[in-house]
């Protein structure tokens, strides 16, 4: 499987990536050892999708990273948003 996720940094901004594993991609994100969030720590899993196909994983995730597609998820994740306030 290969999962996109949504992590929500601790500057309120959102990050999209994909791995193989995400369990352990999130336990080097809460020890700081990936370069690109060490600085906006503490963050949260906020959204996840599993895909079978590695080609859909990166397509998703290269959508999410669109105009279009950071419009989406915000749309879609507004409820959840409101509530961590």
């Amino acid at each position: 499987m290969y999962y996109v996720y949504i992590l929500k940094l601790s500057d309120a901004e959102l990050y999209t990536g994909y791995t193989r594993d995400l369990k352990n991609r999130k336990k080097k994100y809460d020890s700081g050892s990936v370069k690109s969030t060490k600085n906006k720590r503490p963050l949260s899993l906020v959204h996840y999708e599993a895909y079978l196909l590695e080609s859909d994983a990166r397509r998703r995730k290269k959508y999410l990273k669109t105009t279009e597609g950071k419009y989406f998820l915000k749309k879609q994740l507004k409820d959840l948003f409101e509530k961590i306030k």
